[in-house]
């Protein structure tokens, strides 16, 4: 997720289509917030381990 949202931001400002600035925005803060919680071990998306 994070990784889409970088690549959507790029593309965004590279093409200047705004809506893709603002999505590409929203994916990368949902996906650090996730990968924190994650990581201070909360289980995200009904999973706490990897496997």
């Amino acid at each position: 997720m994070i990784v889409l949202g970088v690549i959507l931001l790029v593309i965004g400002f590279v093409t200047g289509i705004s809506i893709l600035w603002t999505i590409g925005i929203v994916l990368a803060v949902i996906g650090l917030i996730l990968w924190v919680a994650g990581l201070l071990g909360h289980g995200v998306g009904g999973r706490t381990h990897y496997y």
